[in-house]
């Protein structure tokens, strides 16, 4: 009995240690003289070997070992230092493409003897897999897909999807259909397009930041895996206020604009990309400012950039800071702020579609970025910390 009370708790503290070392990050990003925050356990080293550094940016290893010696994982921190950046506050468009294509919806297909067939009902494809290739062709298009499938002539298809960031794989045969086409029975989209706020330009790594959350499949409600994006000039058209219950909305056009960046990110915090172009948007380098780590943020007034008229010039509009949520890194939510300047209540109603990514200033210094409004007060919403944003570049 003892022997076996002793094996389950060696058991247990393997499986601690297992688990303590597996949520030890691969890389992770600190600004501002921000420490590593993790707990380890005890009988683990660690020791950090100085590897780059420029202007603003330190990069090292952190070494974690077993009792000193046996090397277990290795961590790369980026340390961002006095870093800054151009706020921006200007209305932009972008173009998202997908890696692959994004299952939005499924339905059955009736096919030459009136049979309504559901293609993939013995699959465990779900509405926001993107589908990558088939049969080891890659799936760059919906035209791509649907070439691929109609070729099939109904022999077997071995599917490659992505869901969470996870690779799988899935087999299913396309119906004839009707109209004598195979298909499969799945919804798809390969792009999504829309305007913003560009927050701000980093012009030490030439990158550009947007809207402060991410961009989501409408269908599905999921963070749109994205292949590769263009940025592009936008002009507005319109601007629809906002109301108790019903959002307002900048309405824009990206038709015929001006491509002046690639996009290579879609997170929960922004979306980021490098910008090719400083004049279509008139950035002057000269603007830049210094950025805020949490702790300097405080309640009252601050200040919030953009732009609502034809010539796309930011104005500054008074804010005040209400709540301050310091701990929290989980989502875009950082601030709750409400609207005071009665000159933007007059022009939009409070927080409209198309002012997320709109730059806060306090102090002096960009703070955050405006990303989601209250439905039932379109004067509050909140804003993301500069320093989340900050760390989606230097990731």
């Amino acid at each position: 009995m003892k022997r076996i009370i002793i094996t389950i708790i060696f058991l247990i503290l393997i499986y601690m240690y297992v688990a303590n070392i597996t949520l030890i990050p691969s890389s992770t990003v600190l600004i501002n003289g921000e420490n590593f925050k993790y707990k380890i356990m005890p009988g683990i080293t660690v020791s950090e070997i100085q590897e780059t550094s420029n202007d603003n940016y330190n990069i090292s290893n952190m070494e974690f070992k077993l009792l000193g010696m046996v090397p277990i994982k290795t961590t790369n921190i980026t340390r961002i230092e006095d870093i800054e950046v151009v706020p921006v506050g200007k209305i932009i468009g972008l173009k998202l493409y997908t890696n692959g294509v994004l299952v939005v919806g499924k339905s059955e297909i009736e096919d030459l003897n009136n049979n309504m067939i559901k293609p993939y009902e013995n699959t465990d494809i779900v509405e926001g897999d993107s589908i990558l290739s088939i049969n080891n062709q890659k799936i760059e298009s919906i035209d791509t897909l649907k070439r691929i499938v109609n070729n099939s002539k109904g022999e077997n298809l071995d599917i490659t999807l992505l869901r969470n960031g996870t690779t799988f794989t899935s087999s299913m045969k396309a119906i004839k259909s009707k109209n004598k086409e195979y298909k499969l029975g799945l919804w798809v989209k390969d792009a999504a397009t829309g305007v913003g706020t560009m927050t701000f330009y980093e012009p030490n790594s030439k990158c550009f930041a947007v809207l402060g959350h991410g961009i989501t499949d409408s269908d599905t409600d999921t963070l749109i895996n994205i292949d590769y994006g263009e940025l592009v000039t936008s002009r507005i058209i319109s601007i629809q206020k906002g109301k108790t219950e019903s959002p307002g909305e900048i309405k824009g056009t990206i038709l015929n604009q001006q491509k002046i960046g690639t996009v290579n990110k879609n997170t929960q915090f922004g979306i980021y990309g490098n910008l090719e172009n400083l004049t279509s948007l008139n950035i002057d380098t000269s603007n830049a400012v210094k950025v805020a780590s949490r702790d300097e943020i405080a309640l009252g007034e601050a200040k919030i950039l953009c732009s609502l008229d034809s010539n796309n010039k930011s104005e500054e509009y008074s804010i005040d800071i209400e709540k301050i949520y310091f701990d929290n890194d989980y989502n875009n939510k950082s601030m709750l702020i409400r609207i005071t300047d009665e000159r933007l209540i007059e022009k939009t109603g409070g927080i409209i579609r198309g002012l997320s990514g709109a730059p806060i200033m306090q102090n002096g210094k960009f703070i955050g970025a405006v990303t989601n409004v209250l439905v039932s007060n379109p004067e509050i919403g909140y804003g993301i910390f500069a320093d989340l944003m900050i760390k989606e570049i230097g990731s």
